[in-house]
Protein backbone atom coordinates (compact mmCIF):
# COMPACT_ATOMS: atom_id res chain seq x y z
CA UNK A 1 0.00 0.00 0.00
CA UNK A 2 1.36 3.19 -1.50
CA UNK A 3 -0.09 6.77 -1.95
CA UNK A 4 1.59 9.23 -4.43
CA UNK A 5 1.88 12.78 -3.55
CA UNK A 6 2.23 15.67 -5.71
CA UNK A 7 3.91 18.72 -4.83
CA UNK A 8 4.92 17.22 -1.25
CA UNK A 9 8.02 19.65 -0.97
CA UNK A 10 5.53 22.91 -0.68
CA UNK A 11 4.25 24.31 2.41
CA UNK A 12 0.98 22.43 2.89
CA UNK A 13 2.69 19.13 0.73
CA UNK A 14 5.53 18.67 3.04
CA UNK A 15 3.54 19.33 5.93
CA UNK A 16 1.00 16.18 5.10
CA UNK A 17 4.20 14.32 4.57
CA UNK A 18 5.68 14.08 7.51
CA UNK A 19 2.17 14.22 9.54
CA UNK A 20 1.33 11.16 7.15
CA UNK A 21 4.44 9.37 8.45
CA UNK A 22 4.35 10.37 12.29
CA UNK A 23 1.18 8.22 11.85
CA UNK A 24 1.26 5.71 9.16
CA UNK A 25 4.40 3.23 8.03
CA UNK A 26 2.49 3.26 4.36
CA UNK A 27 4.92 4.40 2.20
CA UNK A 28 4.63 8.15 0.14
CA UNK A 29 6.44 8.58 -3.22
CA UNK A 30 6.73 12.42 -3.83
CA UNK A 31 6.85 13.94 -6.58
CA UNK A 32 7.97 17.64 -6.53
CA UNK A 33 9.62 19.78 -9.35
CA UNK A 34 11.24 21.85 -6.78
CA UNK A 35 10.38 25.51 -7.78
CA UNK A 36 10.86 28.03 -5.75
CA UNK A 37 8.46 27.09 -3.46
CA UNK A 38 9.58 23.80 -2.97
CA UNK A 39 12.10 23.27 -0.20
CA UNK A 40 13.66 19.66 0.59
CA UNK A 41 15.24 20.81 3.62
CA UNK A 42 11.07 20.50 4.80
CA UNK A 43 11.59 17.02 4.67
CA UNK A 44 15.27 16.90 6.22
CA UNK A 45 13.80 14.71 9.27
CA UNK A 46 12.86 12.11 6.56
CA UNK A 47 16.31 11.74 5.30
CA UNK A 48 17.29 7.72 5.50
CA UNK A 49 13.42 6.42 5.50
CA UNK A 50 12.41 4.17 3.46
CA UNK A 51 8.97 4.96 3.65
CA UNK A 52 9.40 8.52 1.40
CA UNK A 53 10.40 8.19 -2.00
CA UNK A 54 11.61 11.59 -3.90
CA UNK A 55 11.03 12.34 -7.52
CA UNK A 56 11.84 15.41 -9.02
CA UNK A 57 9.53 16.09 -11.39
CA UNK A 58 7.28 18.07 -13.07
CA UNK A 59 3.38 17.13 -12.98
CA UNK A 60 2.75 17.78 -16.87
CA UNK A 61 5.52 15.19 -18.00
CA UNK A 62 2.59 12.31 -18.73
CA UNK A 63 5.66 9.60 -18.85
CA UNK A 64 7.29 10.08 -15.74
CA UNK A 65 3.64 10.07 -14.31
CA UNK A 66 2.45 6.62 -15.87
CA UNK A 67 6.18 5.61 -14.91
CA UNK A 68 5.83 6.12 -11.53
CA UNK A 69 2.25 4.55 -10.92
CA UNK A 70 3.01 1.81 -12.89
CA UNK A 71 6.24 0.95 -10.88
CA UNK A 72 4.66 2.28 -7.16
CA UNK A 73 1.02 1.20 -8.14
CA UNK A 74 -0.29 3.66 -5.41
CA UNK A 75 -4.18 2.81 -3.86
CA UNK A 76 -4.54 7.20 -3.22
CA UNK A 77 -2.97 10.37 -5.19
CA UNK A 78 -3.09 13.35 -3.18
CA UNK A 79 -2.54 16.35 -5.67
CA UNK A 80 -0.78 19.72 -3.65
CA UNK A 81 1.06 20.35 -6.79
CA UNK A 82 -0.01 24.00 -7.62
CA UNK A 83 1.03 27.57 -8.44
CA UNK A 84 -0.45 29.28 -5.10
CA UNK A 85 0.27 32.85 -4.77
CA UNK A 86 -2.22 35.58 -5.89
CA UNK A 87 0.24 38.41 -5.90
CA UNK A 88 2.69 36.20 -8.34
CA UNK A 89 -0.41 35.05 -10.60
CA UNK A 90 -1.03 38.85 -11.06
CA UNK A 91 2.49 39.65 -12.48
CA UNK A 92 2.36 36.26 -14.61
CA UNK A 93 -0.01 34.03 -14.98
CA UNK A 94 1.26 32.07 -17.69
CA UNK A 95 2.54 29.75 -15.03
CA UNK A 96 0.15 29.54 -13.03
CA UNK A 97 -2.39 27.96 -16.23
CA UNK A 98 0.60 25.51 -17.35
CA UNK A 99 0.79 24.39 -13.40
CA UNK A 100 -2.74 24.18 -12.36
CA UNK A 101 -4.37 23.47 -15.46
CA UNK A 102 -1.92 21.30 -17.71
CA UNK A 103 -0.65 19.82 -14.74
CA UNK A 104 -3.70 18.53 -13.62
CA UNK A 105 -5.29 17.76 -16.66
CA UNK A 106 -2.05 15.58 -17.43
CA UNK A 107 -2.39 14.01 -14.00
CA UNK A 108 -6.06 13.26 -14.10
CA UNK A 109 -5.18 11.39 -17.52
CA UNK A 110 -2.58 9.73 -16.39
CA UNK A 111 -5.16 8.47 -13.09
CA UNK A 112 -7.52 7.52 -15.36
CA UNK A 113 -5.49 5.07 -17.43
CA UNK A 114 -4.11 3.33 -14.60
CA UNK A 115 -7.27 3.43 -12.34
CA UNK A 116 -8.90 1.99 -15.89
CA UNK A 117 -6.36 -1.53 -15.94
CA UNK A 118 -7.28 -2.19 -12.13
CA UNK A 119 -8.98 -5.05 -10.89
CA UNK A 120 -11.18 -5.86 -7.75
CA UNK A 121 -10.76 -4.03 -4.77
CA UNK A 122 -7.92 -2.08 -5.82
CA UNK A 123 -10.46 -0.45 -8.80
CA UNK A 124 -12.88 0.19 -6.31
CA UNK A 125 -10.41 1.70 -3.52
CA UNK A 126 -8.46 3.76 -5.46
CA UNK A 127 -9.15 7.16 -4.75
CA UNK A 128 -7.86 11.03 -6.56
CA UNK A 129 -7.85 13.53 -4.07
CA UNK A 130 -7.84 17.02 -4.81
CA UNK A 131 -6.71 19.70 -2.59
CA UNK A 132 -8.29 23.10 -3.58
CA UNK A 133 -8.76 26.30 -2.18
CA UNK A 134 -11.99 28.65 -0.86
CA UNK A 135 -10.55 31.35 -3.50
CA UNK A 136 -12.85 29.83 -6.03
CA UNK A 137 -15.65 30.94 -4.85
CA UNK A 138 -15.01 34.62 -4.75
CA UNK A 139 -15.44 37.32 -2.25
CA UNK A 140 -17.98 37.89 0.09
CA UNK A 141 -19.65 40.59 1.56
CA UNK A 142 -19.52 41.70 5.10
CA UNK A 143 -23.27 40.43 5.85
CA UNK A 144 -23.14 37.36 3.08
CA UNK A 145 -22.48 33.61 4.88
CA UNK A 146 -19.77 31.49 4.78
CA UNK A 147 -18.71 29.71 1.79
CA UNK A 148 -20.65 26.00 1.24
CA UNK A 149 -20.08 23.69 -1.58
CA UNK A 150 -22.99 24.30 -3.50
CA UNK A 151 -21.56 28.07 -3.37
CA UNK A 152 -21.05 29.57 -7.50
CA UNK A 153 -17.45 29.57 -8.67
CA UNK A 154 -17.09 33.53 -9.42
CA UNK A 155 -13.20 33.30 -9.32
CA UNK A 156 -11.30 37.08 -9.25
CA UNK A 157 -7.69 36.36 -9.54
CA UNK A 158 -5.76 34.16 -12.29
CA UNK A 159 -4.53 32.38 -9.53
CA UNK A 160 -8.01 31.44 -8.21
CA UNK A 161 -9.24 31.11 -11.87
CA UNK A 162 -6.70 28.22 -12.50
CA UNK A 163 -7.67 26.36 -9.57
CA UNK A 164 -11.40 26.37 -10.39
CA UNK A 165 -10.10 25.46 -13.63
CA UNK A 166 -8.27 22.34 -11.89
CA UNK A 167 -11.90 21.44 -9.83
CA UNK A 168 -13.94 21.71 -12.94
CA UNK A 169 -11.49 19.12 -14.38
CA UNK A 170 -11.31 16.56 -11.58
CA UNK A 171 -15.46 17.40 -11.30
CA UNK A 172 -15.52 16.23 -15.19
CA UNK A 173 -13.15 13.68 -14.87
CA UNK A 174 -15.63 12.06 -12.22
CA UNK A 175 -18.71 12.80 -14.16
CA UNK A 176 -17.77 11.70 -17.67
CA UNK A 177 -15.34 9.17 -16.82
CA UNK A 178 -16.31 7.70 -13.20
CA UNK A 179 -13.28 8.20 -11.76
CA UNK A 180 -13.42 8.29 -8.01
CA UNK A 181 -11.95 11.71 -7.07
CA UNK A 182 -12.89 13.92 -3.69
CA UNK A 183 -11.74 17.83 -3.34
CA UNK A 184 -11.16 19.86 -0.70
CA UNK A 185 -11.46 23.55 -0.86
CA UNK A 186 -9.83 25.37 2.26
CA UNK A 187 -9.02 28.28 3.42
CA UNK A 188 -5.90 30.28 4.40
CA UNK A 189 -3.25 27.69 6.13
CA UNK A 190 -0.45 28.83 8.55
CA UNK A 191 2.35 27.03 10.22
CA UNK A 192 5.79 25.76 9.85
CA UNK A 193 7.49 25.30 6.27
CA UNK A 194 5.37 28.32 4.90
CA UNK A 195 7.24 30.44 2.52
CA UNK A 196 7.62 33.90 3.26
CA UNK A 197 5.74 35.40 0.68
CA UNK A 198 2.63 34.85 2.13
CA UNK A 199 1.79 37.13 4.97
CA UNK A 200 2.00 35.39 8.44
CA UNK A 201 5.62 34.76 7.32
CA UNK A 202 6.35 37.78 5.25
CA UNK A 203 5.35 39.54 8.64
CA UNK A 204 7.74 37.44 11.07
CA UNK A 205 10.75 37.51 8.85
CA UNK A 206 10.29 41.22 8.39
CA UNK A 207 9.83 41.83 12.02
CA UNK A 208 12.76 40.11 12.73
CA UNK A 209 14.73 41.83 10.24
CA UNK A 210 13.61 45.56 11.44
CA UNK A 211 11.86 46.07 7.91
CA UNK A 212 8.68 47.51 7.23
CA UNK A 213 5.22 45.05 7.56
CA UNK A 214 3.40 45.73 4.55
CA UNK A 215 -0.07 45.89 4.88
CA UNK A 216 -2.41 45.76 1.83
CA UNK A 217 -5.13 48.68 1.69
CA UNK A 218 -6.77 49.07 4.62
CA UNK A 219 -5.78 45.67 6.25
CA UNK A 220 -9.74 44.96 6.64
CA UNK A 221 -9.61 41.97 4.13
CA UNK A 222 -10.76 39.27 6.30
CA UNK A 223 -9.43 35.48 5.61
CA UNK A 224 -10.34 32.30 7.35
CA UNK A 225 -7.26 30.95 9.09
CA UNK A 226 -6.24 26.92 9.32
CA UNK A 227 -3.49 25.17 10.92
CA UNK A 228 -1.78 23.16 8.46
CA UNK A 229 -1.60 19.83 10.37
CA UNK A 230 -5.49 20.77 10.75
CA UNK A 231 -5.86 20.72 7.14
CA UNK A 232 -3.53 17.91 7.24
CA UNK A 233 -5.81 15.46 9.46
CA UNK A 234 -8.81 17.09 7.37
CA UNK A 235 -7.26 15.37 3.80
CA UNK A 236 -6.61 12.06 6.13
CA UNK A 237 -10.37 12.28 6.85
CA UNK A 238 -11.75 12.70 3.72
CA UNK A 239 -9.21 9.82 2.06
CA UNK A 240 -10.18 7.43 4.99
CA UNK A 241 -14.16 8.25 4.96
CA UNK A 242 -15.24 10.61 2.03
CA UNK A 243 -17.85 10.46 -0.21
CA UNK A 244 -16.62 10.14 -4.19
CA UNK A 245 -17.42 12.67 -6.52
CA UNK A 246 -18.30 14.90 -3.09
CA UNK A 247 -16.54 18.45 -2.36
CA UNK A 248 -15.52 19.13 1.35
CA UNK A 249 -14.77 22.55 2.40
CA UNK A 250 -12.25 22.79 4.80
CA UNK A 251 -11.76 25.78 7.42
CA UNK A 252 -10.61 26.72 11.09
CA UNK A 253 -13.60 28.80 11.86
CA UNK A 254 -11.53 31.56 12.81
CA UNK A 255 -12.75 35.30 10.36
CA UNK A 256 -10.47 37.76 10.61
CA UNK A 257 -9.32 41.07 9.36
CA UNK A 258 -5.49 41.10 8.25
CA UNK A 259 -4.86 44.18 10.48
CA UNK A 260 -5.50 41.95 13.58
CA UNK A 261 -3.47 39.09 12.12
CA UNK A 262 -0.48 41.46 11.91
CA UNK A 263 -1.00 42.73 15.38
CA UNK A 264 -1.64 39.25 16.75
CA UNK A 265 1.86 38.46 15.34
CA UNK A 266 3.61 41.99 16.35
CA UNK A 267 1.98 40.72 20.03
CA UNK A 268 3.60 37.83 20.10
CA UNK A 269 6.75 39.04 18.72
CA UNK A 270 7.17 41.40 21.43
CA UNK A 271 6.49 39.22 24.11
CA UNK A 272 8.81 36.38 22.80
CA UNK A 273 11.99 38.25 21.11
CA UNK A 274 11.34 41.54 22.18
CA UNK A 275 13.15 44.33 20.20
CA UNK A 276 15.61 46.90 21.49
CA UNK A 277 13.78 49.24 19.09
CA UNK A 278 10.73 49.02 21.11
CA UNK A 279 7.32 47.29 19.94
CA UNK A 280 7.66 45.74 16.69
CA UNK A 281 4.26 47.86 15.75
CA UNK A 282 6.54 50.63 14.79
CA UNK A 283 6.93 48.75 11.80
CA UNK A 284 3.82 48.49 10.62
CA UNK A 285 3.28 50.48 7.08
CA UNK A 286 0.45 50.79 4.59
CA UNK A 287 1.13 50.13 1.25
CA UNK A 288 -1.49 50.45 -2.29
CA UNK A 289 -4.14 47.48 -2.55
CA UNK A 290 -3.41 44.84 -4.48
CA UNK A 291 -5.61 44.80 -8.34
CA UNK A 292 -8.46 43.11 -7.17
CA UNK A 293 -8.41 42.55 -3.85
CA UNK A 294 -11.06 40.32 -2.70
CA UNK A 295 -12.35 41.50 0.52
CA UNK A 296 -13.35 38.73 2.68
CA UNK A 297 -13.80 34.80 2.39
CA UNK A 298 -15.06 32.23 4.86
CA UNK A 299 -15.42 28.90 4.96
CA UNK A 300 -18.52 26.63 6.71
CA UNK A 301 -17.30 23.82 6.94
CA UNK A 302 -19.82 21.89 8.86
CA UNK A 303 -20.49 19.44 5.48
CA UNK A 304 -16.96 17.66 6.76
CA UNK A 305 -17.88 17.52 10.13
CA UNK A 306 -21.19 15.86 9.94
CA UNK A 307 -20.26 13.42 7.22
CA UNK A 308 -16.44 12.86 8.65
CA UNK A 309 -16.81 14.15 12.10
CA UNK A 310 -13.49 16.24 11.83
CA UNK A 311 -12.67 20.02 13.77
CA UNK A 312 -9.89 21.76 13.53
CA UNK A 313 -7.74 20.62 16.78
CA UNK A 314 -6.03 24.01 16.58
CA UNK A 315 -7.47 27.34 17.60
CA UNK A 316 -5.94 30.73 16.18
CA UNK A 317 -4.50 31.37 19.51
CA UNK A 318 -2.85 28.30 19.81
CA UNK A 319 -2.14 27.57 15.88
CA UNK A 320 -0.58 31.42 15.76
CA UNK A 321 1.86 30.78 18.97
CA UNK A 322 2.53 27.53 17.72
CA UNK A 323 3.95 29.25 14.07
CA UNK A 324 5.85 32.24 15.62
CA UNK A 325 7.56 29.91 18.22
CA UNK A 326 9.00 27.82 14.77
CA UNK A 327 10.00 30.75 13.20
CA UNK A 328 11.96 31.71 16.30
CA UNK A 329 13.72 28.25 16.45
CA UNK A 330 14.29 28.05 12.47
CA UNK A 331 15.94 30.95 11.77
CA UNK A 332 18.40 29.32 9.83
CA UNK A 333 15.39 27.93 7.60
CA UNK A 334 14.05 31.29 6.85
CA UNK A 335 17.54 32.46 5.47
CA UNK A 336 18.43 29.66 3.07
CA UNK A 337 15.05 30.24 1.70
CA UNK A 338 15.29 33.71 1.25
CA UNK A 339 17.40 33.73 -1.57
CA UNK A 340 18.53 36.50 -3.95
CA UNK A 341 15.14 35.69 -6.40
CA UNK A 342 12.81 36.75 -2.93
CA UNK A 343 14.87 39.69 -2.46
CA UNK A 344 13.78 40.37 -5.80
CA UNK A 345 10.89 39.64 -6.14
CA UNK A 346 10.31 41.58 -2.45
CA UNK A 347 11.54 44.26 -4.29
CA UNK A 348 8.78 43.74 -7.13
CA UNK A 349 5.86 43.70 -4.85
CA UNK A 350 6.58 46.40 -2.01
CA UNK A 351 9.64 47.65 -2.72
CA UNK A 352 11.83 46.59 0.27
CA UNK A 353 15.26 44.82 -0.37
Amino acid sequence: MTILVTGGAGFIGSNFVLDWLRGSDEPVVNLDKLTYAGNLANLDSLKGDVRHIFVQGDICDRDLIDSLLATHKPRAIVHFAAESHVDRSIHGPGEFMRTNIDGTFTLLEAARAYWSALEGDAKTGFRFHHVSTDEVYGSLKAEDPPFTETNPYEPNSPYSASKAASDHLVRAWHHTYGMPVTTSNCSNNYGPFHFPEKLIPLMISNALAGKPLPIYGDGQQIRDWLYVTDHCSAIRAVLAGGRVGEVYNVGGWNEMPNIQIVKTIIALLDELAPSSEGSYARLITYVKDRPGHDRRYAIDARKIERELGWRPAETFETGIRKTVEWYLANAAWVANVQSGAYREWLGKQYGQA
